[in-house]
């Protein structure tokens, strides 16, 4: 595996991009996590996973999205949202400028959010599309459906990795939204959508975590892309709980970078060749 060149800053700083070290013409679109409100390009997280793929053959594209600070009033949605929107169709304008053919868009967490309600508000505008969503254990509704009984007794047996109850993350989506979640938009909560809503969405590859309450968000979203007869691969990496990507040092993180460079591979060996 050869080592990527360094990223550089670019779209007046609004992202960080890493040249892929050996070009497959795949593209990636990527947004960490932190829960809307923290997190930066540095963080494993980002910087890491952006590496990582970069010397697998994607360019990667880290989007520095504005937070939503915490008991204030700055950047409520759809300020991150509308920074990944730019960062899409920047990435898009300068494309050929980074040997990229086949742009996908994902992230994690929070991130994974972002790049879900940043597609759903590409096709209410009829606008060009990814190729792939990459959804990396991600949060998709602001009120939880409880677990079921193995992942509850899991977080039982886990308590270090029971953070993410009902009322911690309805009062993060509050932060986000700056009201109440009742109303929100699909865009800030996508598992909301319907199968109708979901229709045109792209193909889906989520990774969520084993233990990590949060997945109930992603297999509501999943079973909805189902319905909607939109292909959805759900994975769930083992040993792992919530955020596990931000620990590089662990086994899951690197199974996880190597689950998406490997489907980013499959979707740049897919593109049509020229005759």
């Amino acid at each position: 595996m050869s080592a990527a060149p360094e990223p550089v800053a670019a779209a007046d700083g609004l992202v960080r991009v890493y040249p892929a070290a050996q070009p497959t013409g795949g593209g990636l679109v990527w947004m960490h996590g932190g829960g809307f409100a923290h997190g930066d390009l540095d963080m494993p997280e980002s910087d890491a996973v952006a590496r990582g793929l970069a010397a697998r053959g994607t360019t990667v594209v880290s989007v520095d999205y504005r937070l939503a600070a915490v008991g204030g009033s700055d950047n409520r949605y759809p300020a991150a949202s509308d920074d990944v929107l730019r960062a899409w169709e920047w990435t898009r304008d300068n494309a050929e400028r980074w040997g990229v053919d086949r742009l996908a868009i994902g992230g994690a967490s929070a991130g994974a959010n972002l790049a879900a309600g940043a597609t759903l508000r590409l096709i209410a505008a009829e606008r060009a599309l990814p190729e792939l969503v990459v959804l990396a254990y991600p949060t998709l509704l602001a009120v939880q459906p409880a677990p079921g009984l193995a992942l509850r007794a899991a977080l039982d047996a886990h308590p270090e990795h029971d953070r993410f109850g009902t009322d911690v993350v309805r009062t993060m989506y509050e932060n986000y939204l700056g009201t109440s979640v009742i109303g929100a938009p699909i865009a800030a909560v996508p598992a909301l959508a319907s199968a109708a809503e979901l229709a045109q969405f792209p193909p889906v590859l989520m990774i969520n975590s084993e233990i990590d309450e949060l997945s109930v968000s992603g297999e509501v979203f999943a079973a909805t892309l189902r319905s909607a007869g939109r292909p959805i691969d759900l994975v769930v990496e083992p040993g792992t709980d919530h955020g596990h990507l931000n620990r590089p040092e662990l086994p899951g993180a690197d199974a996880s970078i190597g689950r998406i460079a490997d489907r980013l591979d499959a979707l740049t060996a897919s593109a049509p060749t020229a005759s």
